[in-house]
């Protein structure tokens, strides 16, 4: 199958005009070898580990959340020449879904609410000059700040670190990778939820956090999931073999 076969069906699993704008030119197939693909190989991140593992397995094309290249650059340095020669000796290209995943219906976001066990999915209802629709808000059974905190970590198989000391937590909004910034807190306030699960915990928005408990489940554990369940709709979608690589970037915790 050729990838221009494929191509189709990955925007129509995340269509690329849902990105974020600074998400522009980085969307899509950002190393098109327009070669025939018999395996696809899905990562969280374009790491030299998952790019080696992808050319061990065969695989010829290779689908990440995060970009191989997200600043332009006017020099290559010798990282990424070593990363884009892998990936050209092994004749394998890369497309990139990163935003537009996000928010799509069965993405990111949507399979995180899912990990966690959350009810009464909905989006979030947000401004439209933010046009922030990345998260979701659901319910849980009433419990505290720590009994919901271990059940992340569990869900998530992750170390976490959180803000907060509640007894009665049933409301609760997740936007997977790093989504604690103030304009999504303020946008927790106004919907009234008990607990904000995402990643990369900033002391910003802790200080202003007011009573909503903040749980830190890490960027890669909020999104790792959902490239993990793309493989299935890839398997169902397409006629081609299909493989989830894994690489935890092993953050030690004392």
């Amino acid at each position: 199958m050729n990838i221009s076969s494929i191509i189709p069906v990955l925007e129509k699993i995340a269509p690329p005009e849902l990105a974020e704008d600074f998400d522009e030119g980085k969307i899509g197939a950002i190393l098109n070898l327009d070669n025939d693909i018999k395996k696809i190989a899905v990562a969280l991140d374009p790491t030299d580990y998952v790019l080696n593992r992808a050319a061990d397995i065969g695989a010829d094309m290779l689908i990440t959340h995060h970009t191989l290249i997200f600043h332009p650059i006017t020099v290559v340095t010798k990282p990424l020449a070593n990363s884009l020669k892998i990936a050209l000796d092994n004749n394998i290209s890369l497309y990139n879904m990163h935003t537009n995943y996000d928010k799509v219906q069965g993405g990111v976001n949507d399979v995180l609410a899912d990990r966690l066990g959350l009810a009464n999915v909905a989006k979030l209802s947000l401004s439209l000059s933010l046009n922030l629709k990345l998260g979701r808000i659901g319910e849980i059974p009433t419990c505290s700040t720590d009994t919901f905190a271990k059940h992340v970590s569990k869900s998530l198989n992750t170390h976490v670190q959180y803000v907060g000391d509640k007894d009665d937590i049933s409301r609760v909004m997740v936007i997977g990778g790093s989504g604690f910034r103030a304009e999504y807190l303020d946008i927790a306030k106004e919907n009234e939820v008990d607990a904000f699960v995402s990643g990369e915990l900033k002391h910003d928005v802790i200080r202003a956090r007011g009573d909503i408990s903040l749980i830190d489940a890490t960027h890669y554990a909020t999104e790792n999931p959902a490239m993990e369940h793309l493989c299935g709709r890839l398997l169902d979608m397409l006629e081609t073999d299909v493989e989830f690589i894994d690489h935890d970037p092993f953050i030690n915790v004392m």
